[in-house]
Order: structure tokens, then sequence, then C-alpha cells
């Protein structure tokens, strides 16, 4: 049979999609296209804010009127916190955001038995860490491997806590083998991803700080690109800097979770520093990573975000000079105590804000891509789109280029302009 996938959501959504696209190739299915007919479709979904939930409704609803005869699951956090809304949409699968290797099972039996299966579990009480397969499709370039899962930050505009349950991590052992694995398979770079990495050994003995991980993971494969997912900056420490300096395979692309450039705000969404803490992270990095992609994600118009507080937030984050930003307005989640706070804001309110962060986010992001023409970078390419052939830099700096069969290469390239959201090149000739 042959089984295709539609992932929303984070890069740990993006793992256990790879992951599941394996189990199903080790049961001798086959892995299609969403857009072309199979017997059965998997949304892996995202349930992040109440806009999520409504971009998972429009793509099952679309799925199943689409494809009438075959069998549609759905797993993730949205049907793992609203399993009943899920079973409303008429879905013949219905999997929460753990037990992925009995999540394959049920949809292979559905689909040879056209019945329903369902097993959502209680994620709270999870007190394992779910081994599965990293590594999805062969053509890929880049692997995620995921190292940890779960939080316990409990942030007042997170629903994620309920949804992925509390911190599991992967042992030390088993990750560096998966990334072995992966490096003699083929991939290029691997992205070590979870729900919050920094927390990667609270729950193992001894309490390994997360650095050890990535020391170890660094060694194992030299010859492969190692990049960082999102990063608490109560992580980002003097050592932590120190150490991981020395590894030249190290990306250095730090996506340093901000939220808020403003202390009262950060109070109300209940984070774990201020952005004193938070500028002294990012000035370790730049420090130990000379002319690094420091990039965050924002939140504007939080509950009761004052014009002053929104200012606050805008200076602090020309303050950072970000190379990089995902602006977001706050959008009200059912089942979290901001959704009750007083202070909401209206649509009007939240479009001006987030077309005022994204302009000072753009106008550093093009100065950082800027800064790079006329000088090299080494670039894995990923992809064909249009005539030119695409691909990352370890900053993270997306790269045009013209060439032939670049597919999986890393090539030096000469930045020549910014072009888009990334910059132009022209790839270097051996000689």
């Amino acid at each position: 049979m042959k089984f295709a996938f539609y992932t929303l959501g984070c890069k740990t959504n993006q793992y256990e999609t790879q992951a599941m696209e394996r189990l199903l190739l080790e049961k001798g299915q086959e892995i299609g296209s969403f857009s072309e007919k199979c017997d059965g479709y998997v949304i892996n979904t995202c349930s992040v804010t109440a806009v999520a939930d409504k971009k998972n409704r429009a793509v099952i609803r679309r799925c199943r009127r689409e494809n009438p005869d075959a069998v549609i699951a759905v797993c993730g956090c949205y049907s793992q916190h609203d399993p009943e809304a899920v079973r409303a949409l008429g879905i013949d699968v219905i999997g929460g955001s753990g037990n992925r290797q009995e999540f394959v099972q049920m949809l292979l039996d559905a689909a040879g038995a056209h019945a329903h299966r369902e097993q959502v579990d209680n994620a709270l009480r999870r007190r394992e860490f779910e081994c599965l397969p990293a590594g999805g499709l062969e053509e890929r370039t880049r692997a995620m491997l995921k190292v940890q899962d779960g939080c316990v930050n409990f942030c007042t505009y997170c629903i994620i806590p309920y949804t992925r349950g509390p911190i599991r991590s992967a042992p030390l052992d088993m990750a560096v083998e998966q990334a072995k694995a992966l490096a003699q398979r083929g991939y290029r770079e691997i992205v070590l991803t979870g729900i919050e990495i920094a927390s990667w050994g609270a729950d193992l003995p001894g309490k390994p700080e997360v650095t050890v991980l990535i020391e170890e993971i660094c060694k194992a494969v030299p010859e492969l690109r190692v990049r960082l997912g999102s990063l608490e900056p109560r992580v980002v420490t003097e050592d932590f800097c120190r150490r991981l300096s020395a590894f030249s395979n190290l990306c250095p692309q730090f996506h340093l979770s901000m939220q808020s450039g403003c202390d009262t705000v950060l109070q109300r969404m209940k984070r774990k520093y201020d952005t004193a803490r938070y500028f002294e992270s990012v000035e370790l990095l730049r420090n130990y990573f000379p002319e690094c992609a420091v990039t965050t994600d924002m939140i504007v118009a939080f509950p009761g975000e004052t014009e002053a507080e929104f200012a606050e937030s805008l200076a602090f984050i020309r303050k950072c000079d970000f190379a990089d930003m995902h602006i977001f307005p706050y959008s009200r989640r059912p089942g979290t105590p901001a959704d009750k706070m007083p202070g909401q804001l209206g649509n009007a309110v939240k479009e001006a804000r987030s077309r005022a962060a994204i302009a000072v986010a753009e106008e550093m992001s093009k100065a950082y891509r800027g800064s790079w023409v006329g000088r090299t970078l080494e670039v894995l390419f990923e992809e064909k789109d249009g005539e030119y052939y695409t691909g990352h830099a370890p900053n993270y700096v997306k790269v045009h280029a013209l060439g032939e069969n670049l597919h999986n290469e890393i090539r030096t390239v000469t930045i020549t302009g910014v072009y888009q959201d990334g910059v132009m090149g022209t790839v270097k000739v051996d000689s």
C-alpha cells in the first residue's frame, strides 16, 4: 500500500513524520506524495495556537473531501489535545503525540480492514523516551535527530506541556549511535531537535547537561554538520560556549527562544529569564562564535501589552540585532492561563504590531545577509528552485546559485548579492 504524510508545526513533528515513513518502509509499504492517489494519508498536527488548530481542520477536511475512499489518519498535538474534534471530522485512525509505533500499526490495520482505530494516551503520565528510527526518505540532505521530548515550563500562553507531557531524554549512547547511522546513510547535516532540548538530561541518571550531548555527537560525526534546535537562554553560559566553540562542525546558528523583549511581558508569560539574561546569552554566543546567526521568535500583542511595552520590545530586538526572526501575533489558546487574562487585544492592534515588528526583523535580516556579499560560504545544496539550486550555509542563510547536479553537495559559494529571503552566489569551480 502507498501512504502519504502532511506535517504541520515544529521540527519535532518533522522528525516524527520521517520516523513513521521509515517504519512503514520497513513494513514493506510505499511512501507517496500528498498530492497523488494513495491508500492512506497521515496528517501530523500542531496545536501550539488556535490558529494552528484551524489549519489542522482545513487540511483534514480537504484531505477527506479529495480522498473519500482512502484511510485518513491524524496524529500529533491537536488530536492529543482534542480527539473529540478530530473524531467529528470522520477520521479513520486517531493517535496522539506519542506511541508512533502503535499508531503506524493502527494505520496498517485500518487500511487492511477498512475499520476505525483510535488510541490517545494521557501525555502527563509519560515517563519513557520513545526510540524511533532517525532519518526519512533517502533523497533528503538533512535529517532531524530527536533527543528530547516534553516540557515542564508551563508558560502561560502554551498548551504543549499538556500535549507532550513531562521531560524525557534520549539516552546519550542511543543518540550518538543514531547520529553515526545517519552519517553512514549519506546525510550531510543533522538537526538536534526536541520540544525543549535545553532540558535534555534532566531525567537521566546524574542529570547530565545538554552540552555533554552536543559534544559527544559532534565528536562522533565530525564529517556532518550538527545544527541545534531552539535553545532556552539559561543553557547559554560561558562554559557552554567555550566547550562547543571547539567543534568546527557545529553550525554557527543559534535559535534563542525570546517571545518578548519586555520584562513585564516576560513575567506575565512566566518565562524563566529577563532581557538582561537574554542579552548576556546573545553576547556570549557572538564572543565565542564570531558572525554567528542568532535567530528568535517573538509574540506581539500578548494580553495587556501596552504601546510602551511593545516599543520596549522593538528597541530590544534592535539591540540584539537578530539575523532572522519569526513574528507571531498572540493567538488565544483555550486551556491556558493567558486565555483568561485581562487586556486581550483586538485584531487591528495585532496586525499593526506584527507589521511593525516584521519591518524591523526584515531590516536586520537584510543587513545580516548583506554582510556576506563578496565573501564565501560553504553551502549544502538541497533542491532545485526554478533555474537555481538552493541550499543553506552553516549560519542557515539560504543561498541561490546556478549549477548542475548540486543536490546533497557541499560547495564553496561566493556571495554576490542579497536575493529574496536569502542571497545569490556563484559556485566556485574546482581547479
